[in-house]
């Protein structure tokens, strides 16, 4: 029998756009709160959902681990998972069903049950755990186990009856754990087998996943962060190369991804990371997301002498105007700087692009589009304006938000305010900048180069017959269009560019 089951919703089969990608990675959050719990001593056991079909797989667990605590510990460091999708919200609920009528008590943690503790504790969960909680389920854990009332634990909501109601309690997570010396993911208590399968047919190479950091400190409107809110905390860089040489070493992984929200906001930490690597010659290529104004061109370097290969960075939009509205604190010749450095480095630049934030016009996205054309990017990650709980940006559309409040997978991309134009039309957009993209790598033969012209040719079709006559729009973007108040739509709006006639003045080619 072992004491707790830890598990997650996150099924990579039920998401068909990560489906097509095929680059699964192990629930590192869900393997760190595994580690946590054995190394003070309590028998755990993992059901890894990611590949492995999560009802009659999970039944099954429950089966062979007769566990008397359930955690559904969702991975905090996937961006899936802070998707708060709703497919996964119904496999969660599922689990929970599952994990009472196999005896044992739920506890649940993660970024969509923070956000809906009251659906998952009605669900059937006795708790959810908020905030960075590895600590907190242990303490939870000891309280279950030895008869202690779990309800007084710091960063736990509950359900108390008051009358003939049922109220959500919440007491406030504790003080913030200086993210050193914890244990390592219990990476060996999932099959990694899979994942190497999957990795090695799709792409000739296998990937792990780690991270360095957690959290981020800057405060974009439009990005919920319900476990690590503002809070930043860093590994040392001498534990972080160690890793590194293990998942080399002890896995064979001959790539990583660094799932950190945001990776070389130090550059003294950057130095002193490239200096560890170089220093134990466990060089791996590598994947970050990191910020454009922080890639200078020491860092840069750093990165390079490391092993970075590939640098996302979340560049939004080519408006300033935009990127001002998203309290973003980035400036767009500073992308350009960016990719200037990163290519001189030899190291792939990509962008994170989005699409529909209220108060985006047609002249902004051509402003995105000649800064993508610009600087070429070795690739971009086109997303829609997505509001999720408890972000400035969220407040502002919260009135418009009809009955579907949140995806369903990662490719359900749709605007659930009054967007200025029709889903069809930014979904038109992003297909014509994909292709454009794409073709680049394939070195712009004529075939390409005809598929890419009609891509942009709907756009421009489209582009008249999609707008939304009430658009959502910032009050203080009105004001900057139109200083004397009036919001009558402009039908002459937005020309549009064709697909040679856009300045390419943001950036070199």
């Amino acid at each position: 029998m072992t004491e707790v089951l830890l598990t997650h919703s996150y099924h990579l089969p039920y998401d068909r756009k990560q489906v097509r990608k095929m680059q699964p990675y192990p629930p590192l959050g869900t393997l760190y709160a595994a580690g946590v719990l054995r190394q003070h001593g309590i028998s755990v056991g993992v059901f890894d959902a990611m590949l492995e079909e999560p009802e009659s797989g999970f039944r099954e667990a429950l089966r062979v681990h007769q566990p008397k605590i359930v955690a559904i510990y969702e991975d905090d460091f996937n961006f899936l998972t802070k998707m708060c999708l709703t497919r996964m919200r119904e496999v969660a609920f599922q689990m929970i069903e599952d994990a009472r009528r196999a005896g044992a008590r739920v506890v649940v943690h993660g970024s969509d049950a923070t956000d809906h503790a009251g659906d998952y504790l009605r669900q059937g969960s006795q708790f959810v755990l908020i905030g960075e909680a590895e600590h907190t389920l242990l303490e939870v854990v000891r309280a279950i186990g030895t008869g202690g009332d779990a309800t007084k634990v710091h960063g736990v909501a509950f359900l108390r009856r008051s009358g003939s109601q049922e109220i959500v309690e919440k007491r406030a997570p504790g003080a913030v754990r200086r993210f050193e010396g914890f244990p390592a993911p219990a990476r060996d208590l999932i099959d990694l087998t899979k994942y190497r399968e999957a990795w090695m047919a799709a792409h000739g190479t296998f990937s792990l996943n780690l991270i360095a950091s957690r959290g981020c400190p800057f405060r974009c409107n439009w990005c919920a962060k319900p476990i690590f809110g503002d809070s930043y905390h860093a590994r040392p860089a001498e534990e972080v190369a160690e890793e590194i040489r293990d998942l080399k070493r002890r896995y064979g992984a001959t790539h990583l991804w660094f799932a950190d929200d945001i990776f070389a906001l130090n550059k003294h930490w950057t130095q002193q990371f490239a200096r560890e690597m170089e220093k134990r010659n466990c060089r791996v290529p590598f994947k970050i997301q990191a910020r454009a104004d922080l890639l200078t061109g020491e860092t840069v370097r750093a990165l390079r002498r490391a092993g970075c290969a590939e640098v996302w960075m979340g560049v939004e939009s080519g408006s300033q105007k935009v990127l001002d509205a998203m309290d973003k604190g980035l400036r767009v010749e500073q992308v350009v700087a960016a990719r200037r450095e990163l290519r001189q480095e030899g190291v792939k630049a990509c962008f994170f692009l989005q699409f529909g934030y209220p108060g985006e016009t047609w002249e902004d996205i051509e402003s995105t589009i000649a800064l993508v054309r610009g600087t070429r990017p070795d690739d971009i990650g086109v997303s829609f304006s997505y509001p999720l709980p408890n972000t400035r940006f969220h407040e502002r559309v919260q009135q418009q938000l009809g009955d579907k409040q949140n995806w369903s997978d990662s490719e359900d991309l749709c605007v659930m305010f009054k967007g200025a134009y029709t889903d069809t039309f930014y979904r038109a957009v992003r297909d014509a900048l994909h292709s454009e993209v794409d073709s680049w790598s394939r070195g712009n033969h004529a075939k390409d180069f005809g598929a890419v012209a009609q891509a942009w040719e709907r756009v421009r079709i489209l582009e008249p017959l999609s707008r939304n006559l009430d658009a959502t729009e910032l009050p203080e973007l009105a004001i900057a269009r139109d200083p004397a108040g009036s919001r009558e739509h402009d039908t002459e709006r937005g020309s549009f560019v064709p697909l040679s006639g856009l300045a390419t003045s943001a950036g070199e080619a």
